[in-house]
C-alpha cells in the first residue's frame, strides 16, 4: 500500500490546559512518520470541540491558522457528549483519510504505539486495531476492581466489548464506512465497533497519567456510562426480569400452598415479620425491574424521535 492518509480525532471538552502540550507531541510524532515515509503528508490532525466552556475552540483555531497542512478542526454547535463528539469526528474525516486513528486529548494514551497501529493496518491488512492497557496501575483499587466487574458483566451479557480498551484504535475508511450505517442514536462505540466486524488486532501500551486538568469521568459519569453500555448493547438485563419474575412467582405459589397446609393441620397464625419481609422483598424486585424496563424504554423514546447526535457548526481543514 502507498503511504496512507491518516487522521487523527481526538475529542476535546474543556481541554484548553492540555491543548498545547497535546499538539506539540502529536506534531512531532507527526513529522517523524512523515519523514519516515510511514504516512502521506496529507494527513491531519483533528481536534472535535464539544461545546467546550473555556479557550478550546480558540486554541484549535490557532493551531489550524498556524500550521494549515497539520491541524484541523470540528466545532460541535453545542455538547453532544463524548461519544457523539468521537462519531462526529469520525464521520467527518472518513473519506478524507485511508485510516482514523481516535484517541483522548489528555495525553493518557501512548502515542509511540502509533507506528505499530499503521504498521499493522498497511503491512497486514487489519482493518480495526484495538489499543489495549497492560494494566490499570495508574487506577486506584476501587476503579480496577470495578472495572474488572464491569467487563466481566458485559461478557456474560453478550457484549463484544474488548476489556481494558477505550477509544484508542485505529479504524480502516471501509470499517468507519460500515460504522456509519449503525443508525442508533444511543452510542456505545467500544461495543458498536466489534459488531462492524473485519479484521481486527490487538496492541498493548502502558496508559500513563493525566497531564493536566480534571477528569470527565467522575464517579457518577463512569456509572451512567456503565449503564449506557449494558442497555445500549444488550437486552439480557430484560430477560433476566422475566426469569427472576418466573422465580418469584414459583416461589410465592409455594409459599402460598405451605401457608394453607399450616393452617389447616395446625393454629398458626400468619407472623408479622414474615408478611412484611414478603411485601418489601417483592415490592423492591417489582421497583427494580420497573427501573431496568424504564431504562429500555427511555431508549426507544430516544431513537423513535430520530434526533440528529451532533450538529457541526464549523470544520476548518486544508485539503
Amino acid at each position: 500500500m502507498k503511504q496512507p492518509i491518516l487522521y487523527m480525532v481526538l475529542p476535546c471538552y474543556n481541554e484548553e490546559l492540555v491543548l498545547d502540550e497535546t499538539s506539540s507531541r502529536l506534531e512531532k510524532k507527526y513529522y517523524e512518520l512523515i519523514e519516515n515515509q510511514k504516512i502521506s503528508e496529507k494527513s491531519r490532525i483533528c481536534f472535535v470541540n464539544d461545546g467546550s466552556k473555556d479557550s478550546t475552540w480558540n486554541k484549535i483555531s490557532n493551531l489550524h491558522t498556524k500550521k494549515p497542512e497539520l491541524f484541523s478542526g470540528i466545532n460541535l454547535s453545542r455538547n453532544r457528549g463524548h461519544q457523539n463528539a468521537l462519531l462526529a469526528g469520525l464521520m467527518t474525516v472518513k473519506d478524507l483519510s485511508d485510516c482514523v486513528i481516535s484517541m483522548d486529548a489528555d495525553l493518557q494514551d501512548d502515542i509511540n504505539v502509533i507506528d505499530e497501529m499503521i504498521e499493522k493496518f498497511v503491512n497486514e491488512g487489519i482493518d480495526i486495531v484495538y489499543g489495549v492497557r497492560d494494566n490499570r496501575d495508574t487506577d486506584t483499587s476501587f476503579k480496577r476492581g470495578t472495572a474488572g466487574m464491569y467487563y466481566s458483566l458485559m461478557k456474560l451479557l453478550g457484549s463484544e466489548n474488548v476489556p481494558n480498551s477505550a477509544d484508542f484504535r485505529l479504524m480502516s475508511q471501509r470499517a468507519l464506512n460500515g460504522l456509519a450505517q449503525f443508525g442508533e442514536v444511543n452510542l456505545f462505540l467500544r461495543g458498536m465497533v466489534p459488531l462492524v466486524g473485519f479484521k481486527s488486532d490487538i496492541i498493548y501500551y502502558k496508559r500513563g497519567k493525566r497531564f493536566a486538568g480534571e477528569s470527565k469521568y467522575p464517579l457518577k459519569k463512569m456509572i451512567s456510562f456503565a449503564i449506557d453500555g449494558i442497555t445500549s448493547m444488550s437486552a439480557t438485563p430484560m430477560r433476566i426480569i422475566f426469569w427472576v419474575g418466573l422465580l418469584a412467582f414459583v416461589l410465592a405459589i409455594l409459599g402460598g400452598i405451605y401457608v394453607i397446609l399450616s393452617r389447616i393441620t395446625r393454629d398458626t397464625a400468619i407472623g408479622w415479620s414474615s408478611t412484611m419481609v414478603a411485601i418489601v422483598g417483592f415490592g423492591g424486585l417489582q421497583l427494580l425491574a420497573l427501573g431496568i424496563i424504564g431504562e429500555y424504554v427511555g431508549k426507544i423514546f430516544n431513537e423513535v424521535k430520530q434526533r440528529p447526535r451532533y450538529i457541526i457548526q464549523d470544520f476548518i481543514n486544508k485539503q
